[in-house]
């Protein structure tokens, strides 16, 4: 019988022994991990952590330009700066990229004639009272340049030869 109530207790013991550092690894919580002596990192774990902070240093940089304006060219669209910006923002690059506007030309009733395009077979919206404000911005930055391109040849007036290999 002192056999068993020995065996109880040692048992008992331990259960109550593990129960204790159980409760105060809950309370220390991560106060323990500072008592272990610290593992130096691997060079692939320093490397991730590398990759991790520069990645956040190229966003923090992203954040910080979203709205800037370089040269008169708003950075994140490549429109050009205006009061009346955000309108056209909010218009134009709700369905499409900014750049399928800035690579185009076109005069006041050509940017109309496409915004009505767009109405009628893409389905854009009433632009409403914003309507003028977009037609005046388009046709007065991205209006029809005179230059950059030399004139067309006139055919006819060409004096034409052969051209003889031998």
């Amino acid at each position: 019988m002192t056999n068993n109530w020995n065996t109880l207790l040692t048992t008992l013991s331990i259960f109550v022994a593990f129960l204790t550092a159980f409760m105060g690894y809950l309370l220390l919580g991560d106060n323990v991990q500072n008592l272990l002596p610290a593992q130096k990192p691997s060079a692939q774990i320093l490397a991730a952590r590398q990759q991790r902070a520069s990645d956040r240093l190229a966003a923090a940089e992203v954040e910080a330009s979203w709205d800037r304006v370089v040269e008169g060219i708003h950075q994140r669209t490549g429109f050009y700066a205006d009061p009346n910006l955000p309108i056209i923002i909010a218009a134009c690059t709700s369905c499409h990229s900014s750049k399928l506007v800035t690579q185009n030309r076109a005069t006041r009733p050509g940017w109309e004639a496409m915004i009505r395009w767009m109405q009628e077979t893409q389905g854009l919206p009433d632009l409403g009272d914003k309507e003028p404000i977009i037609l005046d911005y388009l046709a007065k930055y991205y209006a029809p340049k005179s230059t950059g391109r030399r004139a067309h040849l006139d055919l006819t007036s060409i004096e034409w030869y052969i051209l003889e290999l031998d």
